[in-house]
């Protein structure tokens, strides 16, 4: 290819900023960036940009803000600016009409080694199943989500104590690297696509749905390195869930205690000073920090500088 071409780029959080970021850095031919309408939040409910639309503003690059993908006006929008090339990051699904619409079609980096961890939470997952090392996928979309021929891969390895807030934030940067690879291979036809179903079997691929709230339920009943993986994986969004003294805590940091537990799968155990922990059926989960019900996120020193055990 004797030019570069022309680029879309599609997503809306940090994680998808440092991608379009290194894009700018790679000089790439970014000529419009599409993210999500501006949404209310805050303590005065003000309309807030996406952080893919501050850094758009900040560099001068066209925006567009749908609210319906498949609106004909978004489409017309689209068309305008003439993309050969589309990008995906941390986006929402495309209609077939979108993805399909550019001659060398839209590419997507997904926070994992595709085809396993396909799905909407894919960094939590990693960690949540105790996997000692995860990746980076750069893919062409097609109809079925996840599936698409895969281009580049990078493995990020995952250590015993890391959280999904830290792996998010290693991926986001492996992520934008290897995109600016991926492009930088196509435009000079280096690289050649390979279907997923060439890598793995899919009766072998373990998936990574959407997080809901009985999926952060502690089970008291899993062992020690288990719960343990489940509290990592779940920091620090949106925080693994279990009860003290009949009200909610959240834990998002803890260490594991191999060490035969006295009392039963469950308990808190403190001595109102120094230390806090829960019982496992094969040792202790001692914790770093919690979140009581109704309050912010502390550490446990100062957690237990307020707590009086019940009667």
């Amino acid at each position: 290819m004797d030019k570069k071409p022309r680029i879309v780029f599609m997503g809306t959080p940090a994680f998808a900023v440092a991608s379009l970021n290194a894009l700018l850095a790679a000089k790439m031919n970014v000529v419009g960036v599409v993210t999500a309408p501006d949404k209310p939040g805050g303590r005065g409910m003000q309309l807030q940009q996406s952080a893919v639309k501050q850094f758009a503003l900040a560099h001068n690059l066209p925006l567009l803000q749908p609210e319906k993908l498949k609106a004909p006006e978004f489409f017309e929008a689209l068309s305008a600016w003439k993309p050969d090339l589309q990008v995906v990051v941390a986006f929402r699904m495309l209609p077939e009409k979108i993805w399909s619409y550019p001659p060398m079609g839209t590419l997507n980096v997904h926070g994992s080694l595709l085809p396993q961890y396909r799905g909407a939470a894919p960094i939590n997952w990693a960690i949540m199943n105790g996997e000692k090392e995860t990746g980076v996928t750069t893919f062409q979309l097609q109809h079925a989500i996840d599936t698409g021929d895969i281009l580049l891969q990078e493995h990020i390895g995952i250590t015993e104590n890391m959280t999904a807030g830290e792996l998010h934030d290693t991926m986001m940067e492996v992520g934008a690297e290897v995109l600016v690879k991926t492009l930088e291979g196509l435009i000079e036809g280096k690289i050649k696509s390979v279907p997923q179903n060439e890598v793995t079997d899919e009766c072998q691929i373990k998936h990574a749905p959407k997080i809901f709230t009985k999926d952060c339920e502690i089970n008291w009943d899993a062992p020690l390195q288990k719960i343990h993986n489940h509290v990592r994986g779940l920091a620090p969004f949106p925080g693994a869930i279990t009860k003290v003294d009949g009200k909610i805590v959240k834990l998002y940091s803890t260490l594991m205690e191999h060490e035969h537990a006295k009392e039963a799968p469950g308990t808190f155990v403190t001595d109102g000073k120094s230390f806090a922990k829960f019982a496992c059926k094969d040792g202790y989960l001692l914790l770093n920090d919690i979140q009581w019900e109704g309050k912010k996120r502390m550490p446990i020193a100062d957690f237990l500088r307020g707590y009086r055990k019940p009667e």
